[in-house]
């Protein structure tokens, strides 16, 4: 009797459990591209936005028209920044709705010129943050940012 009963409650949480995740809505995704990257037809999403969750694809401080980095650090931050404010836009959100973000850096000594530039883009308090030492990037970049934001 028991294993009977067992059996029961096993089937029916299989079917409910299926039947939550077929209706939910949060399944419901939305591919954002700046025009900037639309033109230039990469095989990726600047983001995907899930519910109410963006996932922001890596970033940099390149100018999308020449495809080439500020010799300065400091510019290439604010230029990196300036491009992830963009996708952010795209998608309705700002930096403040940033709640983590990724920093990939080819070259450490770097940081405190990253953080000068980085600080003055939020005003109020910072989402949580990884700073990691990077291989070369891509095209010279010194800098990479990707991160997740919730509206």
């Amino acid at each position: 009797m028991h294993i009977r009963t067992g059996l029961l409650v096993l089937a029916f949480c299989a079917v409910s459990t299926s039947s939550v995740y077929a209706d939910d809505s949060r399944t419901d995704r939305q591919f954002i591209k700046t025009p900037a990257m639309a033109e230039l037809d990469l095989p990726f999403s600047d983001a995907v936005m899930v519910g109410n969750t963006l996932y922001l694809s890596g970033n940099g401080g390149i100018d999308a028209a020449t495809m080439t980095v500020p010799e300065d650090p400091k510019d290439e931050a604010k230029l990196l920044m300036e491009n992830f404010k963009a996708v952010l836009a795209e998608a309705g959100m700002t930096l403040d709705d940033l709640v983590y973000v990724t920093v990939y850096c080819s070259d450490l000594s770097l940081y405190s010129d990253f953080n000068e530039v980085y600080r003055t883009y939020f005003s109020g308090d910072f989402p949580a943050r990884a700073f990691i030492g990077s291989a070369p990037l891509l095209f010279g970049m010194r800098f990479e940012l990707q991160g997740i934001a919730v509206k």
